[in-house]
Order: C-alpha cells, then sequence, then structure tokens
C-alpha cells in the first residue's frame, strides 16, 4: 500500500501535482477501497484526478458522463434488441428462446457494469453526479456500498474486481447523505501560486520557472476579480501555451500581448468587458 508521499510522486510523474490533503484521501481510497467523491468549482482538476490514477496504476479508464435525465440502460445495460428480434424470428416458436435471448450473449455493456466485469480493476469515473437526477444517484446505493449491480433477467451481478471509483461534483445541487456515507471525500479547490507554477511546468513544455511563476500569480489576482466564470486550471494552461508559443519570456516585457491573450482565461463577454487594459495593467503591477 502506497503512503501520501509516495502517491504524490506517482501522480506528480503521471502528470498531476496534488497537495498533501488529496494525496491522502487517495491513500486511504485505496487502503478502505472506497469510492471517493471530489467537490469543487468546474476546472479546478477533479476530472484529471481519476486520469492521472488511471495512469498510476496502468489500468483503463471508465467514465460515465453524468446528465440530466441519464437512466439505467444508458449507465448499467441495455439489451441488443435487434439481435433478440432476429433470434426470435429464427426460433419461432421455440419454448427456450425467452430464456436464450435474455442471456449474456445478447447484453450489451454500458460503463458501471463494465467497471465491475474487468479482470484488472479500472478507474471508474462517474462526472458531474450533481447533475444527474436524485433517481439516478439512489440507483447507485448498491454499486458504491456493496460493488454489485442487479439486473432482473440474470439476477446480482458481483463485481470481479473492486474498481478504483472516483466521483466528481460541481456542487450544483446537493447530494444526498446516502451517497455522502458511502464515499470518501475531498474538496478540490483552486490551486495556490506555487502548486499551480508546478502545474504549469510540469504541463507546458518550454515555460520556464521565472515565467510559471509570473502566470500564475497573474492568474491569481484574475480569479479575485468579480468574474462571472472564473478561470480553472485548464484555462491557465492554455495562456501558459499561448504565452510560450509567442516567445513571451516575461509579462512585463510585453503588456499588450498578456492583455491580448487573457482571451484564453475569460470565457464569457462580460468578463472580458470587465477586465479591461487599465484593469491587466494593475494586475500586472502586482505581479513580481
Amino acid at each position: 500500500m502506497k503512503n501520501r508521499d509516495e502517491i504524490a510522486q506517482a501522480l506528480a510523474a503521471s502528470g498531476y501535482i496534488a497537495d498533501a490533503d488529496l494525496a491522502t484521501a487517495i491513500s486511504l481510497m485505496q487502503m478502505l477501497r472506497r469510492p471517493l467523491l471530489l467537490e469543487g468549482e468546474a476546472g479546478v482538476g477533479k476530472t484529471e484526478v481519476a486520469k492521472a490514477l488511471a495512469k498510476v496504476h496502468a489500468t483503463e479508464l471508465i467514465r460515465l458522463q453524468c446528465y440530466e435525465g441519464l437512466d439505467q440502460s444508458s449507465a448499467l445495460y441495455e439489451w441488443n434488441y435487434q439481435r433478440q428480434l432476429l433470434a426470435i424470428q429464427a426460433h419461432r416458436g421455440s419454448d427456450s428462446i425467452e430464456d436464450q435471448v435474455f442471456s449474456e450473449k445478447y447484453l450489451l455493456e454500458r460503463p458501471l457494469l463494465a467497471a465491475i466485469r474487468r479482470r484488472q480493476a479500472p478507474v471508474l469515473l462517474i462526472d458531474e453526479i450533481d447533475r444527474a437526477d436524485d433517481e439516478f444517484e439512489a440507483f447507485l446505493l448498491e454499486l458504491l456500498s456493496d460493488f454489485q449491480v442487479s439486473i432482473p433477467e440474470l439476477g446480482t451481478i458481483p463485481a470481479v474486481t473492486i474498481p478504483h471509483v472516483v466521483l466528481t461534483s460541481n456542487g450544483t445541487r446537493e447530494l444526498s447523505d446516502a451517497l455522502r456515507r458511502r464515499c470518501l471525500y475531498h474538496y478540490v479547490d483552486y490551486p495556490d501560486v506555487d502548486r499551480e507554477t508546478r502545474i504549469i511546468l510540469t504541463r507546458v513544455s518550454g515555460a520556464s520557472p521565472s515565467l510559471s511563476l509570473q502566470i500564475a500569480r497573474m492568474v491569481e489576482g484574475v480569479r479575485k476579480e468579480e468574474l462571472r466564470k472564473v478561470p480553472g486550471v485548464a484555462e491557465t494552461l492554455d495562456w501558459a501555451a499561448a504565452l510560450v508559443g509567442l516567445d513571451v519570456r516575461d509579462l512585463h516585457g510585453a503588456p499588450e500581448t498578456v492583455h491580448e491573450t487573457l482571451v484564453c482565461l475569460l470565457k464569457t463577454h462580460e468578463d472580458r468587458a470587465r477586465v479591461t487594459p487599465e484593469v491587466t495593467q494593475r494586475l500586472l503591477g502586482r505581479v513580481a
């Protein structure tokens, strides 16, 4: 079992810079074999945790993207109705045909069922669970607590291996106590300047330590403005890549370019209008 420091190092090697609290949560997740619920604003890197874990374990990432109206057939399984109809037509009059068509041969796996039937434990990412309905959340409880699912025609199907389960939530609605009790919990916040600097250095080829630190400090300032959509880590990386691509080595030496490229960070008309050249200059003046 890997300890917190070993997990942090393994994640860093896969391209994800985790803080100590997140590394501890992942360590406990693996030790207790419990799902991990990651909550936080959009863009802070919750989904990337699951991707990094898949790399660390050299295993498959199975992703279930949640949305309003998501139902059991889309998430767990459905029957191959076309093949079933063909089989019924071919065996018309057979008494056993009903049992035959509701067998493994005609079963189509969806992410949840696939995740518990892999021989090598995959990482199961249940992304943006807060976008799904309460009914779907309740449906998940059997999987999250007992790592098994029930299919009426086939009975209870236990997990072949227990997947590494990561759930993410942007907090758009309150999750049930029943769901939270079945998971370990960690709140993912925007990274501080030091950690965001390390993220830039790890993910953006050609970014120097001094430029990465300037970018992280500038982004910290932008996030403190009254914005409709606060830029996440993905936007920081886009901006850093753009600046490196434009051969910017010092933000103070290219103030016009800094302002023009803020389109990488600001994703609404209101925010773009709010961050005027004067605001950019003010923020830049606070960057050492």
